[in-house]
């Protein structure tokens, strides 16, 4: 019953569209209009206001890691299913239809709450890849799947299991992004395509 409630909370909180909302409250429209049609910070960028994209990011941020930090608190054992649960949340979020973004930042959140020494490895890592790369998704997902192999590297194997889901939930969603890396069609950071 425990997990049903730390999934539910993760839910809950990481259904919340950031950045769907601060566009439209700064009047920029809806951010699912341009780029990818995601509501993550990378296509927030592409409205023009770094601003909102990182605000965006440390607020998709803050949805993954308190539903984490809240049910380790209140139901000792349960943080992955609520990191897990926040990743979805965001993901397939109830208020657009079950569409939203593409889940990296509400990754970190989470990482960050259940591991902090392992997500400093992966900020490492996406770092890296950006700076190769230039290409935000290429960053995104190489991280995630890295991020259970740095766990286990660190000496966090409770938190591996949770991660292969994320990674598995984040990949699945950058699915679009894939056929574009394959076609030399995916843009790079800062683009507005």
């Amino acid at each position: 019953m425990n997990s049903l409630y730390a999934a539910l909370l993760g839910f809950a909180l990481g259904s919340i569209p950031f950045g769907l909302v601060l566009t439209k409250m700064a009047g920029l429209g809806d951010v699912r209009d341009i780029g990818s049609g995601s509501i993550g910070a990378t296509n927030v960028l592409r409205t023009g206001n770094k601003g909102l994209a990182a605000a965006t990011v440390l607020l998709d941020a803050a949805k993954g890691a308190v539903p984490v930090l809240i049910a380790e608190n209140l139901l000792p054992g349960t943080g992955g299913v609520a990191a897990v649960a926040a990743v979805a949340g965001h993901c397939f979020t109830p208020w657009l239809k079950f569409k939203g973004g593409k889940g990296f930042a509400t990754a970190a959140g989470v990482l960050l709450a259940m591991a902090w020494p392992v997500m400093l490895v992966c900020a490492a890592i996406w770092a890296a890849t950006l700076a190769i790369s230039r290409i935000s998704s290429v960053s995104s997902m190489t991280t995630v799947v890295a991020a259970p192999i740095a766990a286990w590297a660190v000496g966090y194997p409770h938190v591996i299991v949770p991660l292969v889901a994320v990674a598995a939930i984040v990949l699945i969603q950058h699915r679009a992004n894939i056929g574009r890396l394959m076609r030399g069609e995916e843009p790079k950071v800062g683009s507005k395509s």
